[in-house]
């Protein structure tokens, strides 16, 4: 008999017995009032697996997402679900979020009964008790849910991540896209701004008050890093090198190049020939990379591009090393002095530490139609593991 098998339904076992979580068919209360500018989601809390750009398939934690899954089925649909990055969550500035978070828990760690949270990354909350910090706020077991309440405030990018052991669970992939847009989108149609006319449909970064943040097509860059051995020793049940932690593929969105630029999902992880994240309720598993970093624009249109870095071991430096980039936002503020000058600037590279974020309009104005690189300024960054030419880089193209 397999012994590592014995083992994991012993310890799954012993988690019934020791925390009291229900069985996979328990309902989960969810609650959210329905009413104007109210949103409503449900997400997940788990593991899973993802491809990585050499082939390599690797076990990960992360977030799903659960919309339309009827409550009695929420902990069989989460299950080894995980996706990185997580759903993207996307408000208006006023908008009342009611987000629920369900831990489906660690399917092929049953050993571990770890608690999740949610934490928007630098955006204000109502109250620390929503903020995620497990020091401050809840942690949610196995087999539990918690609803979020968000009262959205401030526009520009953000992120968001579990913050119960964050080193730990931000590493193995519980880190996900997040934004709000300003509600300078729903001027009335042909409210000028400082000489700018605003029409229907416009849309922009901040309040600008001037419509210097109005962009065309929009992009969203999570950066971030992996370190193969720390997920291979996780997933074999081993202590864990905190010490020698080492991120060994560079990833935009989760993927490295050329996976970056394949506008498809990346299809279900399988090692030799098993689907890895298979489970009794989805026998053909899910596919957990379906975030692409590709960018399609045309001649005399501007790009948003929001980039954000959660990696816990790196610093990055992000460039357009053809098209200048012009930087209109940092850690979601708009440039702008003491009398609202405009303090926007031009670059061919911006530097993220880790938690930072960056809005960044590339103006394609005269530029000619072609194919144009997006890649990490540190060589380093720019291979799969011991592949090169892979890594922290995709493309930009523009037509005509």
């Amino acid at each position: 008999m397999n012994k590592k098998l014995v083992f994991q339904v012993f310890w799954a076992l012993a988690a019934v017995l020791a925390v009291g979580a229900p069985p996979l068919s328990a309902e989960i209360i969810v609650q959210c009032p329905a009413g104007p500018g109210v949103v409503c989601r449900h997400i997940s809390a788990g593991d899973g697996y993802i491809t990585l750009a050499d082939g390599k398939v690797l076990y990960m934690f992360g977030f799903s997402d659960l919309a339309g899954v009827p409550n009695d089925q929420v902990m069989n649909e989460g299950g080894l679900a995980a996706h990185f990055p997580g759903p993207l969550l996307a408000f208006d500035e006023g908008d009342q979020v009611y987000l629920t978070l369900s831990n489906v828990g660690l399917w092929k760690r049953p050993d571990l009964f770890d608690p999740h949270t949610i934490h928007f990354h630098g955006h204000p909350n109502m109250a620390s008790i929503f903020d995620g910090l497990p020091e401050s706020g809840i942690g949610i077991n196995t087999g539990a849910s918690v609803t979020y309440y968000y009262q959205i405030t401030d526009p520009g990018t953000y992120m968001y991540h579990c913050h119960v052991e964050a080193l730990e669970h931000m590493q193995m992939g519980m880190l996900a896209n997040l934004y709000v847009r300003p509600k300078q989108n729903k001027l009335p149609d042909g409210t000028i701004l400082n000489g700018f006319t605003h029409h229907t449909g416009y849309k922009y970064a901040y309040n600008d008050g001037d419509g210097s943040t109005k962009y065309d097509v929009e992009a969203m860059f999570m950066l971030s890093g992996l370190d193969a051995y720390f997920h291979d020793e996780h997933e074999n049940f081993q202590p864990l090198p905190f010490a020698t932690m080492k991120d060994t593929y560079p990833t935009i969105n989760g993927r490295g190049y050329p996976d970056t630029v394949n506008t498809a999902t990346l299809g279900v992880p399988t090692r030799d020939g098993v689907i890895m994240n298979a489970t009794p309720y989805n026998p053909a598993g899910v596919e957990s990379q379906n975030v692409p970093a590709r960018v399609q624009a045309q001649v005399n249109q501007k790009v948003l591009l929001r980039l954000s870095n959660l990696n816990v071991t790196r610093a990055y430096t992000f460039m357009s090393p053809s098209i200048p980039m012009q930087v209109v936002g940092r850690d979601a503020i708009l440039q702008r002095g003491p009398t609202a000058k405009n303090m926007a600037w031009k670059a061919n590279s911006v530097y993220l530490g880790s938690g930072e974020t960056a809005d960044v309009i590339l103006d394609l104005t005269g530029v000619p139609a072609g194919t144009y690189f997006l890649h990490a300024a540190e060589l380093n960054h720019l291979s799969n593991n011991t592949e090169d030419f892979g890594g922290m880089m995709t493309e930009i193209v523009v037509t005509p």
